[in-house]
């Protein structure tokens, strides 16, 4: 199924399909085979962009059981942004014209963890870590001040903070949001048993907080 047949609310719910198809077990694999491989040769037409963690435990073809030419995939430590995430986000819905953008976050992520204990003991990281840390810092502050303690709270803030950035410092995204083209939601994954809940959406009128 490619993106020019998909409403944003099949696009998610596609996803999440595949998701409940992996933590049951039972993966079909879509989109694997040759003949696949041989369709998508010319050109791609994703039907959702997936921004997550660079984290190895976070391979997204496999926890959303897709295949070839379903997913455009950006990935960096702690889901941080800069302008070549935000560029290549951008790409993915104004030229591939992807429905949908996923914020994808996870329990014991060490990007957020190192950040905490930044933030709590003042302990710094050397090189381009610290780099990451600092894009972290501004969700840890916010999300101690709202009093929180759990690991959980600290990790869906995180990700409702970058899906606000995003909006926020991309026009075309905003843009593409408020003509209901594309929807941005966030996803928290978590490790142990390969779930997806939605901690937030812009675009779609979904509840949140309970598994997606």
């Amino acid at each position: 199924m490619t993106s020019d047949r998909m409403t944003v609310r099949t696009a998610l719910e596609t996803l999440l399909a595949g998701n409940r198809r992996f933590t049951a077990g039972t993966p079909e694999h879509p989109n694997q085979d040759a003949a696949r491989r041989a369709a998508t040769a010319p050109a791609q037409s994703p039907f959702a962009v997936l921004f997550g963690c660079s984290d190895s435990r976070l391979a997204a073809e496999i926890i959303f059981d897709r295949g070839l030419g379903d997913l455009f995939v950006v990935r960096t430590a702690g889901h941080v942004v800069g302008p070549e995430v935000l560029g290549s986000i951008e790409y993915g819905v104004d030229v591939l014209g992807s429905p949908l953008v996923v914020v994808l976050g996870h329990d014991s992520c060490g990007a957020v963890a190192a950040t905490r204990a930044a933030v709590q003991d003042g302990t710094t990281a050397t090189g381009y870590v610290r780099d990451v840390i600092e894009r972290v810092t501004p969700s840890v502050l916010a999300s101690r001040a709202a009093g929180h303690t759990e690991e959980a709270d600290f990790i869906d803030t995180h990700i409702q903070h970058t899906v606000d950035l995003l909006l926020d410092r991309s026009r075309a995204l905003a843009g593409a949001v408020d003509a209901g083209h594309t929807a941005v939601v966030g996803l928290s994954y978590r490790l142990a048993d390969g779930t997806a809940r939605l901690v937030t959406a812009r675009g779609l009128d979904l509840p949140v907080g309970s598994p997606a």
